[in-house]
């Protein structure tokens, strides 16, 4: 989603808040109860869940091994909760050709560095270049290079775009910009 007028241009960045990490979040933690309501089943020689006899399941070792798998996804599952509440990786990229200002902010996690904000000058900007890298673990990402400061990378890595929505993107940013587009 962007936001573009004759002097700004203004992207807005979708973070953690993704249906696919909703639906993700929801099923590691249906899963992880699961197991660990067998393996308190197990333990307990009380049917906790009417699908799974207590009984089959002997408490040592498989009640032990599924009480432990279930609760390390309830940790993996209540850290995606985590960052699907504090939005990480959300922000904005904001092009004023006006003020000659680049700035470009994204949310982390709760701490000291939660905000996340550089600015540049467009003047030290070079150029924007595209990264593809082809085969089973396709990647394409759009980076601008600053003078000095290397590359800041404007597009998530998991972002899927096509070669043309990245090329029409950077041809885009970089006619908006007036800098060169470089291709790796």
């Amino acid at each position: 989603m962007s936001c573009r007028s004759e002097h700004i241009w203004i992207e807005l960045i979708v973070g953690s808040r993704k249906i696919s990490n909703f639906c993700w979040a929801f099923i590691l933690f249906l899963g992880s109860l699961g197991f660990v309501l067998v393996g308190s089943s197990s333990y307990l020689g009380k049917n906790l869940i009417s699908l799974v006899p207590s009984q089959q399941i002997l408490f040592f070792p498989q009640g032990i091994v599924m009480s432990f798998y279930g609760i390390a996804g309830l940790f993996i599952s209540s850290y995606l909760w985590c960052t699907i509440s504090w939005n990480v990786g959300s922000g904005y990229d904001r092009f004023d050709r006006k003020e000659g200002i680049v700035c470009i902010f994204r949310w982390g996690f709760p701490g000291k560095n939660r905000r996340i904000f550089l600015r540049f000058r467009m003047k030290d900007i070079q150029s924007i270049r595209i990264e593809v890298k082809e085969g089973i673990y396709a990647r394409r990402v759009l980076y601008m290079e600053i003078k000095g400061q290397g590359a800041v990378p404007l597009t998530r890595t998991d972002e899927n775009l096509t070669p043309r929505e990245i090329e029409q993107k950077a041809a885009e940013l970089a006619y908006f910009l007036r800098v060169p587009i470089e291709v790796f």
